[in-house]
């Protein structure tokens, strides 16, 4: 993932930082998927339920994203200059958004689900079956498809004054263009994250609640399932949310021309991007601990019944 700057050479924080974060990255969420999807995948489709669905998209999603790290790990290694021309430069940012975004609403998605079964597991067992996952798998590819295209008319090429050439968000100096640009990740950031959020952390305290709640449930269950669900709202919450807010002030001082780029608020938004990232070595736990142990506490079945429902 790359950013537009007012010059992108020089910039040691930001050449220093991300190539062990992404090659370390790239190796932990490389392993951890391609083992989790063949888990899922090698299971008996007449077992397969609706969690098993989300959970194989979103795998599918990061292994689409993951397969472009050794791009951006020789980007910044060769000190910025972007050697693979303007359509992967271009593909590489669309690849990017769209796995952030489709890892999020997925992750709504598995909340919601956790929370239906829970919380009305007659109307869950009646009315949510793999048919319906599956097509609200297909919604959510085509949603987030649609809202992450503009980026392949923003990202682009730029040529520096030092024979090098970048990757950025946008290439030109038109008031318009920046501005449109701002606007647009504005609208990422609501649309694609902190409404989600809000939903996901709602389905969350819906389900704690439910839990805490069940005299049959004992009080160690009751601490695990407080403890996993704390987990994943703050697992979220500092891989997506700061990064959207970083970015999105980030480029507000680039379009009102405030402070340097070099600011504490570039640096923030630099760790910012490992830390979205970081999102796809974190996935296959909680394929397979998160739901499991949910599962376990309220409805007394093991990971042997059921990976995921």
């Amino acid at each position: 993932m790359m950013d537009h700057n007012s010059s992108c050479h020089g910039d040691k924080f930001q050449v220093q930082l991300l190539p062990s974060v992404y090659g370390v990255e790239f190796c932990v969420a490389l392993v951890g998927n391609l083992f989790a999807l063949r888990l899922l995948s090698t299971r008996d489709r007449n077992s397969w339920h609706t969690g098993v669905v989300l959970s194989c998209n979103l795998a599918i999603s990061d292994l689409l994203y993951v397969l472009t790290l050794p791009l951006l790990i020789v980007y910044y290694m060769q000190d910025k200059n972007w050697l693979f021309g303007v359509a992967v430069c271009k593909i590489e940012r669309f690849l990017f958004t769209c796995n952030l975004y489709v890892s999020i609403y997925f992750i709504m998605c598995i909340s919601v689900n956790r929370y239906v079964a829970i919380v009305y597991p007659f109307f869950s067992r009646n009315h949510v079956n793999p048919a319906k996952a599956k097509a609200a798998s297909v919604a959510i590819w085509i949603f987030v498809t649609a809202i992450s295209s503009p980026v392949l008319k923003f990202a682009s090429t730029c040529p520096e004054r030092s024979n090098k050439t970048c990757c950025v968000s946008y290439c030109t100096d038109s008031d318009a263009v920046a501005y449109t640009h701002l606007f647009y990740k504005v609208f990422l950031s609501v649309a694609g994250c902190f409404i989600p959020f809000l939903v996901t952390f709602a389905s969350y305290c819906a389900v704690l609640r439910v839990v805490w709640r069940n005299v049959n449930i004992t009080s160690l269950e009751k601490r695990k399932v407080a403890l996993m669900v704390f987990a994943v709202v703050v697992l979220y919450a500092i891989s997506f949310v700061p990064y959207h807010l970083l970015q999105s002030y980030y480029f507000y001082q680039k379009v009102h021309k405030l402070g340097s780029v070099c600011d504490w608020v570039y640096k923030a938004y630099q760790v910012s991007k490992g830390l979205a990232t970081l999102n796809m070595c974190i996935h296959p736990l909680l394929y397979m601990a998160v739901f499991d142990n949910i599962r376990v506490a309220c409805c007394g079945r093991s990971s042997a019944d059921m990976v995921m429902n």
